[in-house]
C-alpha cells in the first residue's frame, strides 16, 4: 500500500468494514472493527512512523464512507503511538504489537470533570510510592473507556507548576473501574475512577513531569487529522446532495437547476477544496518539522474542516428534505457524527484562540 494509493485503498477498505460497523453496539468498543482494521494493515501503519500525510489519508479515505471505522482507528492511534514514541522498552513489547494487531484496545487520558481545554489544569495526582506512582483521580469523556486494555494516562506529579508537573504513564486499565457515558454520536466514550492505581517507573512515558510534551507531540500529529476525517465526512455529504440534486424533480425540472440548491452546493464545494488544502498544508508543515509553523497551521486547519464538515451535512440534508431527516439515512448517520469534532482535541474556540496567539507571534 502506497502512499500515493493509501487514500483509495482506505475508502475501499472502510466500504468492507460497513457491515462490521452496523453490528456492533452503540457507544462501546467494537472489538471486531479493531481487529478487521489490523487484519487490514491500517493499524501496523500507525506504529511504523507514519507521517501526517499518511495519517490524513487514511482517516479521509475512511471518513468517506465508514466514520466508525475512522473513529476506530483515530483513537487506536491516539492511545497507542505515545506508547510506542515514548514509551520504555518493557511498554513498547507488552504492548505496540498487539495494539497493531487490533488485540488490545487503547485509549487517550486526558480530559478530566474540570479540565478539559485548559489541559494544564488536570487534578488527577501521581504521588510517589517507592520507585512508582500511585494515580488517583477521574478521567471523562475519554474515547474508547471503559472497555480500552491500555491507556495513556496525564497526571499531576508536581503540584502548582501548571502543565510543567504533569507525566504520561502507559497504565493498564482492565482492573480500573469506570462506566460508559451515552452521547449523541454512537462512539465509545465513558469515565474512569483511579484509587491509588500503580504505575512503575517503566511505564513513565517520556520524563516525570515532561508529559505535557507528549500530549502535544501527539495533539499535533493528530490535529490535522481531524480535519481530514470531518474532510471525509463533508466530501460524502456534498455527494450525496449533488447525486440528489441531479436526479429530483420540482415544477417539472431537476432542483439542480435551482440557484437556491446550486449555489450553496457550489459554496460547500469552495469550503470543502478549502478544507483539503489547509488540512495537507498542516500535515506537510507537521512531516517537514516547521516547528514554527505546526500549531497555528494545525489549529487553522482543525478550525476549517470541522466547521466546513458541519455546513456540508446540514446543507445536505436541506437539499434532500424528509429524505435527509430519515433516521436510517447516510446523512442522519453523519449529522450524529460531525457534531464531535468541532469539540474534541480542542474546541472551535480554542482553536481561534491558538490561531491569534500565532499570528501575532508572528508564526503564521
Amino acid at each position: 500500500m502506497t502512499s500515493a494509493s493509501l487514500l483509495d485503498d482506505a475508502e475501499r477498505i472502510g466500504q468492507t468494514l460497513v457491515p462490521v460497523a452496523e453490528a456492533g453496539t452503540p457507544g462501546r468498543v467494537n472489538r471486531d472493527l479493531v481487529a478487521a482494521l489490523g487484519r487490514a494493515g491500517l493499524l501496523s501503519r500507525l506504529f511504523d512512523e507514519l507521517t501526517a500525510r499518511e495519517l490524513c489519508q487514511v482517516r479521509q479515505g475512511l471518513a468517506r464512507v465508514c466514520p466508525e471505522a475512522e473513529t476506530a482507528f483515530a483513537v487506536q492511534g491516539l492511545g497507542g503511538v505515545p506508547l510506542q514514541r515514548f514509551g520504555s522498552a518493557p511498554v513498547r513489547d507488552r504492548w505496540v504489537e498487539s495494539l497493531a494487531k487490533g488485540d488490545d484496545i487503547a485509549a487517550f487520558a486526558l480530559t478530566e470533570p474540570d479540565a478539559g481545554s485548559d489541559a494544564a489544569n488536570l487534578k488527577m495526582v501521581a504521588e510517589s510510592d517507592g520507585d512508582g506512582f500511585r494515580l488517583s483521580g477521574e478521567k471523562t469523556y475519554i474515547s474508547n473507556a471503559p472497555d480500552a486494555t491500555v491507556a495513556t494516562v496525564f497526571a499531576r506529579t508536581t503540584p502548582d507548576t501548571g502543565a510543567k508537573g504533569v507525566t504520561a504513564f502507559a497504565v493498564p486499565m482492565t482492573e480500573v473501574p469506570g462506566e460508559p457515558i451515552a452521547m449523541l454520536s454512537p462512539h465509545p466514550i465513558g469515565r474512569w475512577t483511579f484509587d491509588g492505581v500503580y504505575a512503575g517507573p517503566d511505564q513513565v512515558l517520556g520524563e516525570v513531569d515532561g508529559g505535557f510534551r507528549v500530549a502535544m507531540a501527539t495533539l499535533d500529529l493528530f490535529r490535522p487529522s481531524v480535519g481530514a476525517f470531518s474532510l471525509g465526512m463533508a466530501e460524502a455529504a456534498l455527494r450525496i446532495a449533488v447525486e440528489h440534486a441531479q436526479s429530483r424533480e420540482a415544477f417539472g425540472s431537476p432542483i439542480a437547476s435551482f440557484q437556491g440548491v446550486s449555489h450553496q452546493l457550489a459554496d460547500v464545494r469552495v469550503d470543502v477544496e478549502a478544507a483539503r488544502l489547509l488540512v495537507y498544508e498542516a500535515a506537510r508543515a507537521y512531516d517537514e518539522g516547521d516547528e514554527g509553523a505546526i500549531t497555528g497551521k494545525a489549529a487553522i486547519a482543525k478550525l476549517h474542516a470541522t466547521e466546513t464538515a458541519q455546513r456540508a451535512v446540514d446543507v445536505a440534508i436541506q437539499v434532500l428534505g424528509a429524505r435527509g431527516l430519515e433516521a436510517d439515512s447516510t446523512l442522519a448517520h453523519l449529522y450524529k457524527e460531525v457534531r464531535a469534532p468541532r469539540i474534541y482535541e480542542g474546541t472551535s474556540e480554542i482553536q481561534r484562540n491558538i490561531i491569534a496567539r500565532e499570528l501575532f507571534k508572528g508564526t503564521i
